[in-house]
């Protein structure tokens, strides 16, 4: 793609770098086929080609944002789907971070949205407030669907719908400290314990410390460590992302320039794809620029840790269906697509792939609540090809996905569960039973577990 930037505007890091990812661009089209919007609306202005037009439109021309441009910014899900596609290997996530940062300098939202932005900005990332407030909305709950049909009150309904109905007790985990392991050590990991995870869940951080420690891994959460920052990032505000990038990179630094650490272990994989690119994020900054590129380096899902081990010998042989749901943070973001499976089936489970596993569940961190309409669309469509497979159980690595796909499973009147990975492969080993599976009842004696047949 041609470009006409001035000398004066590719003095700016940012800029420059947008426009050579503009001139990777052929206008070749493949990504259209994958873009889960395009997918769903046919508007070329909703592909990643037409955002990319739009996009360079906006900073060629050193203009404000508009209403036009900034509509359907909005509407990218940050699946990534289009980069796994590229031919051309554009990097489409930064650029699209670059005009989502510019948009939020550059374009005044109407005063409700802006609400809403900050709303969740100042809750989701902390986990207090989120347990404060995921309390308190399970009262409004039942009201949700008539706040959906209310254009000015839909987004508030698409939050309640997703709010749980009870959340779990808090978790032992969320104290910083050191996990030590009773068996011969293997190796020292800090863990991402999150923010929206512990609070909606805290089963799967737990059942990775329980497997970890198992396998001879000791863990630990360090002081100073906090949310991510991806919620703040593909909102487009830049400072707060990079705060949070600067206070996690410090207490991660503090433990492997004490102790050591094999790795950063994340299991969010949303988490993760930015965790990953800290050392971009914080590539201008010379005070954290090497330690940020030292922390992506050692970030890791847990699936890409757990390959590297000789796993014991299952305690049962499960031989259930499941149905692996590819988040697009590990698939698309982090070209993570075999490990998980291939874990799972060592396991014993009978793996099933699910028809167009490339497109987004419709969750994308924050987008089922600001763009509820086409999110929905996207979970209808999810939830049809998960159940085409017939599986027993649902297996992902992500907590937005499990929210979302629970969800539409739940008002598809299914009673498939969705599982985080990490949680199966802990049970399968010897862990605690999911307490989701164990309420249907995968806990029975039937299903022959040796520890309960001996007894």
């Amino acid at each position: 793609m041609q470009t006409n930037f001035t000398p004066k505007q590719l003095e700016d890091s940012q800029t420059a770098l947008s426009e050579k990812i503009l001139r990777t661009c052929v206008h070749c089209g493949f990504c259209t086929a994958t873009c889960p919007t395009y997918v769903t609306l046919g508007d070329e202005l909703d592909s990643p080609r037409g955002r990319i037009y739009l996009i360079k439109d906006m900073l060629e021309n050193d203009r404000p944002a508009d209403e036009k441009t900034v509509k359907h910014i909005d509407r990218c899900l940050s699946c990534l789907s289009c980069m796994t596609t590229c031919p051309s290997g554009v990097h489409y996530m930064h650029l699209v971070d670059h005009a989502r940062a510019y948009i939020e300098k550059t374009y005044r939202r109407p005063l409700l949205d802006k609400f809403i932005r900050i709303l969740l900005t100042s809750l989701l990332p902390y986990p207090a407030r989120f347990r404060f407030v995921a309390k308190l909305a399970r009262f409004g709950k039942p009201f949700s669907k008539s706040l959906r049909k209310v254009t000015a009150l839909k987004r508030f309904g698409a939050m309640l719908e997703l709010a749980p109905s009870k959340l779990p007790e808090k978790s032992y985990l969320a104290k910083t400290g050191v996990h030590k392991t009773e068996q011969p050590k293997k190796g020292r990991v800090a863990l991402l314990t999150g923010c929206a995870q512990p609070v909606l869940q805290p089963s799967i951080n737990e059942a990775t410390v329980e497997l970890l420690n198992n396998l001879g891994v000791e863990i630990v959460l360090p002081e100073g460590e906090g949310c991510c920052g991806a919620l703040v990032h593909h909102m487009g505000k830049e400072k707060e992302a990079l705060e949070a990038a600067r206070r996690n990179v410090d207490a991660w630094i503090s433990e492997i320039e004490g102790e050591g650490l094999d790795a950063i272990i994340i299991t969010a994989s949303g988490c993760g794809t930015t965790i990953k690119d800290y050392g971009h994020m914080l590539q201008n900054d010379e005070n954290y620029r090497e330690k940020a590129e030292r922390v992506s380096e050692l970030a890791k899902d847990i699936t890409e840790y757990l390959v590297a081990f000789q796993m014991p010998k299952p305690i049962f042989a499960p031989g259930f269906k499941l149905a692996y749901h590819s988040a697009c943070s590990m698939q698309h973001g982090q070209k993570i697509t075999q490990q998980p499976k291939n874990l799972l089936r060592q396991a014993g489970f009978r793996v099933a792939d699910v028809a167009e596993g490339h497109l987004c569940c419709g969750s994308a961190g924050t987008y089922n609540i600001m763009q509820p309409e086409i999110s929905q669309n996207l979970l209808v469509r999810k939830v049809n090809n998960l159940k085409r497979t017939k599986a027993d159980i649902i297996a992902t690595g992500n907590i937005g996905c499990i929210t979302q796909i629970a969800k539409g499973m739940s008002e598809d009147g299914s009673d498939m569960p969705v599982v985080h990975t990490v949680e199966l492969l802990n049970w399968i080993y010897g862990g605690k039973t999911p307490d989701l599976l164990k309420e249907q009842g995968y806990d029975a004696k039937n299903l022959l577990f040796p520890k309960q047949v001996a007894q």
